[in-house]
């Protein structure tokens, strides 16, 4: 079963990149639930929530390009 390493390489990259972000990301919500009253407590909730879809999506990417550079095309 021959692997493309070079596009294996780049699905582990995807998911290096979603690791911080599925630690941060709900961290940051956190802290903007705790702090309601400050002015700034949309903009933090909005980034929060940005970087928890971005976590998820660079998941699903990171899995789908892993399974694509096991496949023999």
């Amino acid at each position: 079963m021959p692997v493309n390493k070079d596009i294996l390489n780049k699905g582990f990259k995807f998911l290096t990149f979603a690791l911080p972000c599925t630690f941060i990301g709900p961290a940051i919500i956190h802290f903007a639930f705790i702090n309601k009253q400050q002015p700034m407590y949309p903009y933090i909730l909005g980034v929060g929530i940005l970087l928890c879809f971005s976590a998820i999506f660079l998941i699903f990417r990171g899995i789908i390009t892993i399974i694509n550079s096991l496949s023999d095309k």
